[in-house]
């Protein structure tokens, strides 16, 4: 009789300490689930922040690139245009008359006559 009681009783106390057992180990399932939780989402910020930051810098650099490809474009017009009408004197006023006549006519149109 004693040995049977004796032998419940450490059954009872197994018992209690395979529910503790599997109490502490879903405790530890869920504490390390959460933490791997937490850092996919940090990994996630901090990747998105990094995107973020490399399109800010993308977009930055593409519209300095820009306003000079612009600017390169306006000096290079701006130079044509020169060396065009360049070439219209020169070929307009090969001659003396055509020059005196052009600058005559100048002198007209000039807002100081």
């Amino acid at each position: 009789e004693k040995v049977r009681k004796e032998m419940e009783e450490l059954a009872a106390s197994n018992e209690n300490q395979l529910k503790e057992a599997r109490a502490e180990r879903d405790r530890m399932l869920r504490e390390a689930r959460e933490m791997a939780d937490q850092l996919v989402a940090d990994a996630k910020n901090t990747a998105r922040e990094a995107a973020d930051k490399e399109v800010a810098a993308a977009k930055a650099a593409i519209a300095i690139e820009r306003k000079a490809a612009v600017a390169e474009l306006k000096a290079e017009v701006g130079n044509l245009s020169l060396e065009i009408a360049e070439r219209l004197l020169r070929e307009k006023l090969e001659s003396n008359d055509e020059q005196k006549a052009l600058v005559n006519r100048l002198i007209d149109e000039s807002p100081l006559n």
